[in-house]
C-alpha cells in the first residue's frame, strides 16, 4: 500500500513537473489587437503594417510620428479594412488569381521590373511575398466595395454637368494640376460647440507648428483624421474641378509651398498645403482611317489557303488590277464588307494589337501583306492619319467623373464613418490579455 502510495506521488509530481516545463515553454504566437464585429485585427497584422510603412518611409527618406501615433494610424486603417472586408464577404465581392495576377504583373510594369525580381526586392525588403499578395487582393476587394457602395449614395444632376462645361470653359487655369497635402482635425459625432471649439483649438495649433517649419508629412501622419494620413495626407494631384469647391477656392492661381486653413467642413477643421503646381500638356490623339478585308479560316479553307488568297489580292492592287473597295465588297467576311472594307477614323489601340500594329507600320494609301489577327487573315490599306487636339472632348467625357470624383472623397469618409458607428469594435490594449 505505501509502495503504491509513493509511487502515486511520484508519478504526479511527474506530471505536474512536466505541465509547469510546457507553461514556461509556451510561446506567444500571435494575440488579438482588435475586435471587429464577428472578425478580429491581429497584433501580426499592425506589426507588418507598421514594417511596410516604416520602410517606404525609409525609402523616401521621411520622417515618422511617434510609434504610438503610427500605431493608433495603423490600428485606425486594419479596423476599417477589416469593416469593408466583411462588407466584401456579405456582397460576395471576389478576385480571382488571374486577375490578382494582372494585377501583381502590373505593379511589377510600373517599377520597371518583371514579376519575379519585383517578387525579389519585396523579399530583400523583408516582407513576406504570399502576405503582401494577400493584401494586394484584399486592396482590390475593398476598392470594389468602395465603389459599388458610394456609387449608389452619390447623384449628380444634369444641372451640375452643364454648369461645370461652362466653368471649364471660362477658367483659364483648366490644365493646371495641384498638388495638396491635407490635415484633418475630426469632429465627433453630433458635434456640440465645446467640441467643435477643441477641434479649432487644434487645428490653429497645427498651423503654428507648420509655420515653425514642421514636417507637413510628419503631423498628417500623427494627427491626421483624414483617409489619406498614412500617405502623410497625400492628396496627389488634382484639377481645380477635380478638388473640393473649398479648396479649389483657396488654391487657384497660388504659389506652391503655400498652406491654407483652418477650413471648416461637415467632418472637421481642414489644413490644405499646395505641394506642388505642374501644367498640364495639351491632350492629343492620333486617328488612323483604314480599310480592311477579312477572311476567316475553316474546315473548308485552311489558314495556309486562307493567307494564299490574301497574297494574290495584294498582287493584284500592287499591279493596279484591281480596287481594294470592291476586293472588300466581294470578299470580306467582315461587318464593314458593304462599305469596302472602310473602318472609318479611329484611334489604333481600339483595335486587335496585331491589326494596330500592322496600320502603325504603313505609309498612307499602302496595303500591308497577309496577317493574322484573333479574328482571322487580314489585308491592311492605311487611307489616312491625323493628330487630333482632344482637350475639350476629353473634358466632355471627364466631366461626370470629374463630378464624381470630388463627391466621391467626402461621401466615402461619411460611409466609412457610418459602419464604424454601426460596427462593434474593441481595441485590446498591448500587455492586455
Amino acid at each position: 500500500m505505501k509502495n503504491s502510495l509513493k509511487l502515486l506521488l511520484l508519478s504526479s509530481v511527474f506530471i505536474l513537473s512536466s505541465y509547469e516545463q510546457s507553461i514556461a515553454a509556451e510561446v506567444e504566437l500571435d494575440r488579438v489587437a482588435a475586435v471587429v464585429n464577428s472578425g478580429v485585427v491581429l497584433e501580426s497584422e499592425v506589426k507588418d503594417l507598421i514594417t511596410s510603412i516604416t520602410l517606404q518611409a525609409k525609402k523616401n527618406n521621411q520622417t515618422l510620428p511617434s510609434d504610438r501615433a503610427l500605431r493608433i494610424q495603423v490600428m485606425d486603417k486594419l479596423i476599417n479594412d477589416a469593416i469593408i472586408a466583411q462588407l466584401g464577404e456579405r456582397m460576395g465581392v471576389q478576385v480571382s488569381d488571374a486577375q490578382l495576377d494582372e494585377t501583381l504583373s502590373n505593379l511589377a510594369k510600373d517599377n520597371n521590373q518583371t514579376l519575379d525580381s519585383f517578387r525579389q526586392a519585396l523579399v530583400a525588403d523583408g516582407l513576406v511575398y504570399e502576405k503582401y499578395r494577400e493584401s494586394v487582393r484584399n486592396e482590390l476587394i475593398a476598392g470594389e466595395v468602395r465603389r459599388a457602395s458610394l456609387r449608389r449614395r452619390i447623384y449628380i444632376s444634369p444641372q451640375e454637368i452643364t454648369n461645370l462645361m461652362s466653368v471649364m470653359k471660362e477658367q483659364t487655369n483648366a490644365d493646371v494640376e495641384y498638388r495638396l497635402g491635407h490635415i484633418l482635425i475630426e469632429f465627433p459625432n453630433n458635434p456640440k460647440q465645446a467640441d467643435i471649439n477643441a477641434a479649432k483649438v487644434r487645428a490653429d495649433k497645427v498651423l503654428e507648428l507648420l509655420d515653425s517649419g514642421s514636417d507637413f508629412t510628419n503631423i498628417a501622419m500623427t494627427s491626421s483624421g483624414g483617409s489619406n494620413a498614412l500617405e502623410g495626407g497625400d492628396l496627389g494631384w488634382k484639377t481645380i474641378n477635380e478638388m473640393p469647391t473649398l479648396f479649389s477656392e483657396l488654391v487657384a492661381g497660388q504659389e506652391k509651398g503655400s498652406v491654407f486653413g483652418p477650413i471648416r467642413t461637415g467632418l472637421g477643421f481642414s489644413i490644405v498645403k499646395l505641394v506642388d503646381v505642374r501644367g498640364r500638356q495639351v491632350v492629343e490623339i492620333e486617328e488612323v482611317k483604314a480599310s480592311h478585308i477579312l477572311i476567316k479560316p475553316s474546315i473548308i479553307l485552311s489558314e495556309a489557303k486562307a493567307e494564299a488568297l490574301l497574297q494574290s489580292f495584294v498582287d493584284k492592287l500592287n499591279a493596279g488590277e484591281a480596287d481594294f473597295a470592291e476586293l472588300a465588297k466581294e470578299h470580306s467576311e467582315g461587318p464593314t464588307s458593304v462599305r469596302g472594307g472602310d473602318l472609318g477614323w479611329s484611334e489604333p489601340s481600339k483595335y486587335d494589337p496585331a491589326f494596330s500594329e500592322a496600320l502603325a507600320s504603313l505609309d498612307i494609301d499602302e496595303v500591308h501583306k497577309p496577317f493574322r489577327s484573333s479574328f482571322g487573315w487580314h489585308i491592311a490599306k492605311l487611307t489616312g492619319r491625323r493628330t487630333l487636339d482632344a482637350t475639350q472632348q476629353m473634358n466632355e467625357n471627364r466631366v461626370y467623373q470629374l463630378l464624381y470624383n470630388r463627391k466621391f472623397g467626402m461621401e466615402g469618409a461619411r460611409w466609412i464613418k457610418e459602419l464604424r458607428d454601426e460596427a462593434y469594435i474593441e481595441i485590446i490594449e498591448t500587455g492586455k490579455k
